[in-house]
């Protein structure tokens, strides 16, 4: 298995030093024979991922969990529409920016570089895969990839998809590799090779991601959690605010972007709960309220301290009254997990104050959280959120997987 590990990273190391300097042409190609090998193997696709689902069944894995394992016929169509978007997208590298004549004649700029070797860890997603792939060829990046045992299987044909693709592209076929062996002692391996990877991302559950950050020896792009608000305003239109909130929590429970925390001002509390909860209690959402909630919706759970901080992935949400916007964009800061945020209001004035003083990777005007996307953002995909404030933040897409350096123009001037 060490040798295994070795020839992974040389592999790596080795063939970032093609993929940066290869024609934004030649990575379209790519992507383009990749939507069609996705296209005329969904059937094979599925049915290797159904594998992988009888799997997750058998170990008894959550709902939420295996939601995000499915891979359906909207799901590959999915995937081929993000390999699209991402092929009609402005290669960023070698781009020199800002360049500036200096005094003595000399033009300063930056150029766009790629970030070299990329590890990615995740679980569940197998359109990560794709995304992550496609992503990392296109930012002139080299690849590694290394899903979780429960999607091994979808996993394998789409790794061998990209590989065929990437051949006929005539482009390395080492810039992705996707990782074959299950085994957890390899991560263990691969987060301290700082020698051969530039930066880690991973994608998964808050003890994954954690586990990661606190043993790797490389940078990491991370987010723990995403335990999103919706602070429902006291200038609301509440038609509005019912429209949003619904769709934010109730559109897919298991994703990151899922509203977990419901914040309500007091002068609308009376209005707007009562509505909310006639619509939760249809759709069998478990609501969760503080002591001033259960003042009007007498039959609902009262919410620990910890339903504060929770990112449930399930049916269930927890509600805060307050009696300010200042009081409500202290609570979110106090509880959110930095990832995406949002108001409903028409106040301008709030808004505005709003956006301003949270502090989150993505902040939001009415509008629902799920919006928090690569694709959505029109990145064409992204490799996931960041909730880091340095380097990256928010979806992480082409610009995110790169760096710049100082590009300096001369005519033969020297310094006195």
């Amino acid at each position: 298995m060490v040798e295994k590990i070795k020839e992974l990273l040389k592999n790596a190391k080795n063939s970032s030093q093609s993929i940066c300097n290869i024609p934004s042409e030649q990575k379209n190609y790519f992507l383009s024979e990749l939507q069609k090998a996705l296209k005329n193997n969904s059937k094979k696709i599925i049915s290797e991922n159904k594998n992988d689902l009888v799997n997750a069944k058998k170990n008894k894995l959550d709902d939420a969990f295996i939601d995000r394992l499915k891979i359906s016929e909207k799901t590959v169509k999915s995937m081929i529409d993000g390999l699209q978007n991402i092929e009609t997208l402005d290669d960023p590298i070698g781009n020199i920016n800002s360049l500036k004549v200096m005094p003595n004649g000399l033009q300063v700029g930056k150029m766009r570089v790629p970030l070299g070797v990329i590890l990615m860890i995740y679980e569940s997603r197998p359109n990560v895969t794709i995304d992550a792939a496609a992503l990392a060829v296109k930012s002139g990046n080299s690849i590694i990839l290394r899903g979780g045992s429960e999607a091994i299987n979808s996993n394998l044909i789409l790794g061998k998809l990209i590989k065929d693709s990437l051949s006929k592209a005539k482009i390395d076929i080492n810039v992705v590799q996707v990782v074959d062996n299950p085994d957890r002692s390899i991560v263990k391996e691969l987060i301290q090779a700082k020698d051969f990877i530039d930066v880690i991302i991973p994608r998964g559950g808050k003890g994954l991601i954690q586990n990661i950050s606190d043993n790797a020896k490389i940078p990491v792009i991370k987010h723990l959690d995403g335990n999103c608000h919706i602070y429902v305003d006291e200038y609301a239109s509440l038609e509005m605010a019912i429209q949003v909130v619904d769709n934010a929590k109730t559109q897919r429970y298991g994703t990151c972007n899922t509203l977990e925390s419901l914040v309500v001002n007091k002068s609308i509390a009376k209005s707007f709960l009562p509505k909310i909860f006639k619509l939760f209690r249809k759709k069998d959402v478990e609501m969760r309220g503080c002591s001033e909630t259960l003042k009007i919706l007498t039959s609902i759970k009262r919410a620990s301290t910890q339903d504060f901080y929770e990112e449930y992935l399930a049916p269930i949400i927890s509600i805060k009254i307050v009696p300010t916007l200042d009081s409500a964009i202290n609570f979110i800061n106090k509880h959110s997990s930095g990832h995406t945020e949002s108001i409903i209001t028409e106040n301008f004035t709030h808004s505005q104050k709003f956006i301003k003083l949270i502090d989150s990777s993505s902040v939001m005007i009415n509008a629902s959280t799920r919006f928090a996307d690569g694709f959505e953002y029109g990145l064409g995909a992204e490799v996931g959120i960041s909730t880091d404030k340095f380097h990256a933040r928010g979806p992480v897409g082409l610009e995110g997987l790169t760096s710049e350096k100082y590009i300096v123009l001369g005519s033969g001037q020297i310094r006195n």
